[in-house]
């Protein structure tokens, strides 16, 4: 009689079970990670933004030779330059703004005006969502604009 020669290796079922269970801890864990790497990014993003929105008012104020505004709606929470498209931040970010004179200012309008020289009048703008913070800071010398975490 010949002896049962039995085989070695995994069975077609066993290797696409496996491929399974490893598809299913992938999509778990990058689900976990884009959902708290993306509120993160919106945030930094936003921050960018805005202080992009100021270096645009400072660039349209030298080349118009007219003074510029940017109005940051504290309340409704959105911002752009007077007369142009509006941008919205996301609701998860708090803003607020501490002026030199008026102190801080967490409701309202608050108006960044830029002159023809480039120079910005105003104060350091304050984000925060959650843990993370980031103020945007205007040199009314040189019109640079900063952010810093």
């Amino acid at each position: 009689m010949k002896p049962i020669r039995r085989q070695e290796g995994f069975t077609l079922l066993e290797l696409i079970l496996v491929l399974l269970l490893i598809g299913l801890i992938l999509g778990f864990s990058t689900f976990i990670v884009l959902g708290t790497t993306l509120p993160s990014a919106r945030f930094s993003a936003t921050a960018r933004d805005l202080s992009t929105t100021i270096r645009e008012a400072r660039s349209l104020a030298r080349v118009s030779g007219d003074k510029q505004t940017v109005i940051i709606d504290l309340d409704t929470g959105s911002y752009g330059i007077e007369g142009r498209k509006t941008r919205v931040i996301p609701g998860d970010t708090v803003i607020l703004v501490r002026d030199p004179f008026a102190g801080d200012i967490r409701n309202g309008q608050y108006r960044i005006v830029v002159h023809a020289s480039g120079a910005p009048e105003s104060g350091i703008i304050v984000l925060q969502s959650g843990k993370k913070t980031a103020s945007i800071q205007t040199d009314p010398i040189v019109g640079s604009v900063t952010i810093k975490p």
